[in-house]
């Protein structure tokens, strides 16, 4: 027995000296540093970065679609040689060979009327042909024109996506703030999981040395005839329990190393030693202020005004294929043809269209109509909805910040239950090595301690994570008085 006494003893002062020799290549971490190394290196953040270049790049591209739009067509050359069916002036068909040359060539202007459906254009124009057979060239040709079409009666597209399309931007921009704002508290997570590793850990770490202590000092009183057997023996199989213990705690963090170092991208191999946050601000909020910004700051409230306006679309759109159709479109302008190129350009003739097209459903089987109910009960189902997820964010953004004001007694009751709890374990250990406490007694005590250390460590990671969780909710520094924003540095 005395062997192994010495044997455990020599194990854990050389991992003392091992530690000791580690210790200055230990990398500290607060929780500070774990939170910005995930959002500004892990992978998660390098996501949601190219999630929102796409949303940044898609409100472009919506953007030139209702801008002025200079467009160039042609065709440089177009050769053609073949036999086709001619019409003669007496009304016959003849096949005779065709043989040309043309070339075309259009410049257009081209600009959307958002408010009105309409589209309008500018454009010149110049075609020329060569008759290879005849060898013979002639132009034509439209120096200027101007037209435009404009749906009547029908479904405008182009009101409908201007509205959305910047609720979807907006959407986006602030899903941009709130991911990595979940990021942070995905961080946090993992943090408050390594650090109760670390801390069950240590304290395992502390109870093999006082084990170890206590059986020397048992060793002693056992060959003083100071101590029974059974005594002896539970104090042999408290060293042991303590060793499996550490080595558990062991696993562990190795196991919470790992998941913390990859998803905050850490690349460095020394050894972590996390710093518990102690840098509380238990300040109070007002429920109201809280829900004010959040509305002000959270994509649901561009979300549910996005899901009222596609519900009205969607009834625009069904009443609108249930009538007449109809498209109004016209042009004006300047034509001319001749022998050469020049020509077209003199003394132009003028050129006018104007064409009503219509569309009258005659018999479609009460189709339209059942087409227009369905919209009529999707954009009533979409408002009750709407309305009900509107009350249920507001709810919870009540009963968030009710819970975040609760955390400042159960923080001070934590904090001095652990206190008393490390006080009490300590007179227990001074008593047991006295002999005026039984080993049954010394393990309540440690356990006591060990429990109330590790409800500590819970109350601090609730305060973080329910602090965190409120600047997710509202998008909001209470600490600052400001919105929280990031920057896209892929933008």
């Amino acid at each position: 027995m005395k062997r192994f006494a010495f044997f455990v003893f020599n194990l854990f002062i050389g991992a003392n000296i091992l530690s000791a020799q580690t210790d200055s290549m230990k990398f500290v971490l607060s929780l500070e540093d774990v939170i910005d190394m995930a959002i500004t290196q892990s992978s998660a953040i390098k996501y949601v970065q190219n999630t929102n270049v796409n949303y940044y790049w898609r409100y472009r591209n919506y953007k030139t679609q209702f801008r002025p739009q200079l467009v160039f067509n042609s065709d440089l050359p177009n050769y053609r040689h073949t036999t086709q069916p001619i019409t003669q002036p007496d009304g016959s068909i003849e096949f005779k060979q065709v043989s040309n040359l043309t070339a075309s060539a259009n410049l257009s202007l081209n600009q959307s009327i958002p408010l009105l459906g309409t589209y309008i254009y500018a454009a010149t124009s110049a075609y020329g042909i060569r008759n290879l057979n005849l060898n013979q060239t002639s132009y034509s040709g439209a120096p200027f024109v101007i037209g435009f079409s404009q749906p009547l009666f029908g479904y405008n597209w182009m009101k409908w996506y201007k509205k959305t399309e910047p609720m979807i931007y907006d959407e986006a921009q602030k899903r941009f703030v709130e991911d990595i704002e979940k990021i942070s508290l995905s961080a946090t997570y993992r943090y408050f999981t390594y650090l109760s590793v670390q801390t069950n850990f240590l304290l395992a770490e502390n109870n093999l040395k006082n084990s170890l202590d206590n059986l020397k000092i048992s060793q002693t009183k056992r060959e003083l005839g100071q101590i029974s057997e059974n005594d002896y023996s539970r104090i042999e199989l408290s060293v042991l329990n303590a060793q499996k213990s550490l080595n558990q705690a062991n696993m562990e963090l190795k196991n919470a190393d790992f998941e913390l170092r990859t998803y905050i991208g850490l690349k460095e191999s020394n050894e972590l030693e996390l710093v518990i946050p102690l840098n509380m601000t238990l300040f109070d909020i007002n429920p109201e202020m809280a829900l004010a910004k959040a509305k002000e700051n959270r994509k649901e409230t561009s979300n549910y005004q996005r899901r009222l306006i596609n519900a009205d679309r969607e009834l625009a759109q069904a009443k609108s294929n249930t009538g007449v159709k109809a498209t109004l479109n016209g042009s004006f302008g300047l034509s001319n043809s001749g022998d050469t190129f020049t020509d077209v350009y003199e003394n132009p003739q003028k050129d006018r269209t104007l064409r009503v097209s219509l569309s009258v459903p005659i018999l479609d089987w009460g189709r339209s109509a059942s087409a227009v109910k369905l919209a009529e009960t999707e954009r009533e189902l979409t408002i009750f909805n709407v309305n009900k997820d509107i009350e249920e964010f507001d709810r919870e953004i009540i009963v968030q910040v009710e819970q975040f004001s609760l955390l400042k007694d159960q923080l001070q009751t934590a904090k001095e239950a652990d206190r008393v709890a490390g006080n009490g374990y300590q007179i227990a250990l001074r008593k047991f090595q006295n002999g005026e406490l039984s080993i049954t007694d010394l393990n309540i005590a440690l356990q006591e301690r060990d429990k109330a250390k590790r409800d500590y460590i819970y109350s601090i990671r609730a305060y973080w994570v329910a602090y965190f969780q409120l600047r997710i909710f509202t998008l909001y520094d209470f600490e600052r008085n400001s919105n929280i924003t990031y920057g896209n540095p892929m933008l």
